[in-house]
């Protein structure tokens, strides 16, 4: 299945940049009320029978719901409109491709295989997000 055509592309990924600078950062419930939530304000859905927040009451911030997603075409895609694929050895450079692929080396890479990863991901044209 193909993707859709470069124009388009582009077309959509402007449409999800400016969505996405609408779009509030959802965090859950009473997380500036909470130490414990501070540490780790990300979200989860208010489930109580009287929360302010899940019967979208004034003053409380949004839910996460229908219509704030970005259009099905890019979803996942990095700005540059390529896949990031997360990539542990230079082997696993073979099967993709660099006008689809953008290479994330993973953090448990050490330098040495690290800077083989790089020199053969240059050799091979691709873009490495974290050289």
């Amino acid at each position: 299945m193909a993707g859709p055509d470069p124009r388009e592309l582009e077309r959509l990924l402007r449409l999800r940049r400016r969505l996405k600078s609408r779009k509030p950062e959802f965090l859950r419930t009473l997380w500036w009320k909470f130490p414990k939530f501070k540490n780790d304000p990300k979200w989860r859905k208010p489930k109580g029978i009287d929360n302010p927040m899940r019967l979208k009451r004034k003053g409380y911030p949004p839910l996460a719901e229908v219509g704030y997603g970005s259009p099905a075409a890019v979803r996942g895609l990095h700005p540059t409109g390529l896949e990031p694929v997360r990539v542990s050895s230079p082997a696993e450079l073979e099967s993709l491709d660099p006008s689809r692929h953008l290479v994330v080396i993973a953090s448990s890479v050490g330098l040495r295989k690290r800077m083989e990863i790089l020199a053969k991901a240059r050799e091979k044209g691709f873009k490495v997000a974290n050289p």
